[in-house]
């Protein structure tokens, strides 16, 4: 049997699929299965993966039913002692699985191994830094506080921690990555890789839930209310710290979309919650820059607000505000 079982949940994604799936076949750590559940696609995915000629890779179709579900489904098939779950729009390092194995097998009290992440455009290419966060041991309140995960082509996992948390929870309408690993964390160590060896592609013209900033505030709602109800009194009186930050990961994403005056009205609507929860924040110097974008995306029209916003700077103020509610909490 293999030692990694890696799973990639596919709906649609032909544009991608191939150098996704490249990223894994190119890993210097090569003992692994690749299990391909594929999601009820409609293009040429399935196509393009039946057509690599690699025997470690496995595929199974179903009807559409979302990526959690596929994702259980690639549990329920996966024989490795060890899990890692891949997007089919993400890339890894080729180093990836090898570092974060010997993580795991240096520290068998560990469950959880996880890298740093650098954020691509749908090109591939470099767009920005991500969370370099090193927190490794008992993480369930600085986790609660951040996700500094990320998504869920970070980490390796060891299946029989999985087994004892249960797989993705699929009543939740958004927030089952960060759910998983909060689960994890409430039973085990993690530990970090400390160098980005995962690429997490973002667009900002797709229609994936990560752009749907008024579903993604439904799901962590609910992933927040979850893992509180069953936190120590210590991780319960982090509430607000928690609820804020969340929410200025919201203005983040919602600024980073395209102009509209929906977008201006959701991000002022988040940031109130956030300074609702955590008045310090009106001590950032930050919060003015971020203040005056979502007024020109809020007042102006579409076309004009992108044009002024390109002239002061682009993306520069958003980015230094996630940077800010980015900082590795205390």
């Amino acid at each position: 049997m293999p030692v990694i079982s890696v799973i990639i949940p596919v709906y649609n994604a032909e544009v991608t699929i191939r150098e996704t799936i490249q990223s894994v076949l190119e890993q210097t750590f090569s003992d692994f299965e690749l299990i391909v559940i594929n999601d009820g696609s409609q293009d040429s995915t399935l196509e393009i993966v039946s057509n690599i000629p690699d025997p470690r890779i496995k595929v199974f179709s179903y009807p559409n039913a979302g990526p959690q579900k596929s994702r259980n489904r690639g549990i329920e098939k996966a024989t490795g002692d060890y899990l890692a779950f891949l997007d089919a729009d993400d890339l890894w390092t080729a180093d990836k699985l090898d570092a974060q194995l010997q993580a795991l097998q240096s520290h068998p009290e560990v469950a959880v191994a996880y890298s740093w992440t650098n954020w691509v455009d749908e090109k591939g290419q470099f767009w920005r830094r991500g969370t370099y966060i090193s927190a490794s041991g008992d993480v369930q309140a600085k986790l609660l506080l951040i996700d500094f995960i990320g998504s869920g082509s970070n980490p390796l996992i060891r299946r029989q921690a999985l087994e004892k948390v249960g797989n993705f929870d699929e009543s939740l309408v958004g927030g089952q990555d960060w759910d998983m690993w909060l689960r994890l964390a409430a039973c085990y160590p993690f530990i970090v890789v400390p160098k980005p060896q995962v690429l997490y592609r973002k667009s900002l013209f797709s229609n994936s839930w990560s752009n749907n900033v008024e579903r993604q505030e439904k799901g962590f709602k609910n992933v927040i209310a979850k893992a509180l109800d069953q936190a120590p009194e210590s991780i319960k009186s982090l509430r607000r710290d928690i609820i804020s930050n969340r929410y200025k990961c919201l203005v983040v994403d919602a600024l980073e979309r395209p102009s509209s005056r929906q977008r201006g009205l959701t991000a002022a609507r988040f940031i109130w919650i956030a300074l609702s929860n955590d008045p310090s924040l009106l001590q950032a110097r930050v919060l003015v820059k971020v203040m005056l974008r979502m007024t020109i995306v809020t007042l102006l029209p579409p076309q004009q607000a992108q044009a002024l916003l390109t002239k002061l700077g682009k993306l520069a103020e958003v980015h230094a505000l996630y940077g800010y509610l980015r900082s590795d909490p205390s």
